[in-house]
């Protein structure tokens, strides 16, 4: 079974850091790409970053110099991301969301961050 199990939400103040982290387990095929969306109250969930196989990134044009994503080297089926100088407007739910080669999709349950002015 397809397990995806996110960590490191909370509450921060506003130009503080966090860290998201999101393990995959249970799957049968290789990475396509790992990311990171997020839905604010009253929003549409959007993209935050995303790394794809190739080591290609995308970011959101709201976090681009401030959020960075990675994978674990070593553990390949973690990803990253790690949240600077965050400010309220990044406030939301945190989902990470893996997408395979052959075209599945996981999502995981969602982490809450919450910055604080």
């Amino acid at each position: 079974q397809v397990q995806l199990v996110e960590s490191g939400g909370g509450l921060v103040q506003a130009g503080g850091s966090l860290r998201l982290s999101c393990t995959l387990s249970g799957n049968s095929f290789s990475l396509y790409a790992m990311g990171w969306y997020r839905q604010a109250p009253g929003k549409e969930r959007e993209l935050v970053a995303r790394l794809i196989s190739s080591g290609h990134t995308n970011y959101a044009d709201s976090v681009k110099g401030r959020f960075t994503i990675s994978r674990d080297n070593a553990k390949k089926n973690t990803v990253y991301v790690q949240m600077n100088s965050l400010n309220v407007e990044d406030t939301g739910v945190y989902f990470c969301h893996v997408r395979d080669t052959i075209g599945f999709e996981y999502w995981g349950q969602g982490t809450q961050v919450t910055v604080s002015s």
